[in-house]
């Protein structure tokens, strides 16, 4: 009974985990663009999808997926840096144009995977095994993929905070006139800073790929959840994504295995509801820091 009753917490355990860093990962990316530099891309779901389709395509070509995971993140970066180069920098403060515009963006995005790689569900398949304990299976790359997601976010924490790039971007987002002043220059941090956020969505869906089918459209199974989560956390973009996570996931987790999935995102958007109402800035929103 003891052997079991362990085995039963740590399936609990690692589930709800997996969980919160899924979630953690499909929205780090949107609350470098959103949460920061206050742009709601609604192709956040495509970029995902991006990373996932090209990571598939470089497994096929017999690159290791350590590896390709990687360099996924980097084509959608060096695609987000054009998108805001050629589209997203004329709308900096038009929100509804700006939704309007990647809204479309998006569309065009799936109809072009549709057209490149059919309209099938494709997949990769999971790396490393399982590993049983008292009658329960543990996939260990969800192992791995709970680690990425503490890495990224460590990563993203410290490139905002310990880097001179970093401060730079945090001043040409809060203050661009006076960040020009110095000789910062304000449009091409925020480039940059839109390609990070494309690039950390890129290497979410290159994580999520063997664990999930790749199809044009599985950006929107989580589009609303990585909103919801960047709203729900506030401004700071580890802290408030963290939090969120925590909160929006572990329930999620708890109520699906209670009852079933359908019920238990139906919780996380009470409780995204309910946060909102409560903190209308967000679980970060009352901090003093920012990040």
């Amino acid at each position: 009974m003891e052997h079991a009753s362990v085995g039963w917490l740590l399936n609990i355990g690692v589930s709800m985990a997996l969980s919160i860093a899924i979630l953690a990962l499909v929205s780090l990316g949107l609350a470098v663009m959103f949460g920061m530099m206050g742009i709601i891309n609604l192709a956040h779901g495509e970029f995902l999808m991006f990373g996932a389709y090209v990571t598939l395509t470089l497994t096929r070509l017999h690159t290791p997926l350590w590896l390709a995971i990687p360099l996924a993140g980097l084509v959608v970066g060096v695609l987000g840096y054009a998108v805001e180069r050629l589209l997203i920098r004329f709308l900096y403060g038009r929100l509804a144009d700006s939704m309007l515009a990647t809204w479309g963006l998006s569309l065009i995005m799936a109809q072009m995977t549709v057209l490149a790689f059919g309209p099938s569900t494709q997949g990769i398949s999971t790396p490393l095994g399982s590993l049983s304990i008292d009658g329960y299976s543990f996939s260990l790359y969800a192992f791995v993929l709970i680690g990425c997601a503490v890495l990224l976010m460590a990563l993203v924490y410290l490139m905002f905070t310990r880097t001179r790039y970093g401060v730079m971007a945090r001043a040409a987002v809060q203050n661009p006139g006076m960040a020009a002043a110095v000789g910062i220059n304000p449009r091409k941090l925020n480039a940059l800073n839109f390609a990070f956020g494309a690039a950390l969505a890129g290497w979410a869906g290159g994580l999520l790929a063997p664990m999930v089918g790749v199809m044009p459209s599985m950006g929107e199974a989580y589009i609303a959840r990585a909103f919801m989560t960047v709203i729900v956390g506030g401004p700071g973009i580890i802290t408030g994504t963290a939090s969120s996570s925590l909160l929006l996931g572990g329930i999620e987790n708890v109520v699906s295995y209670l009852s079933t999935p359908f019920f238990g995102q139906g919780a996380l958007l009470i409780v995204a509801i309910i946060a909102v109402r409560l903190l209308p800035t967000g679980i970060s929103g009352r901090w003093q820091r920012q990040l």
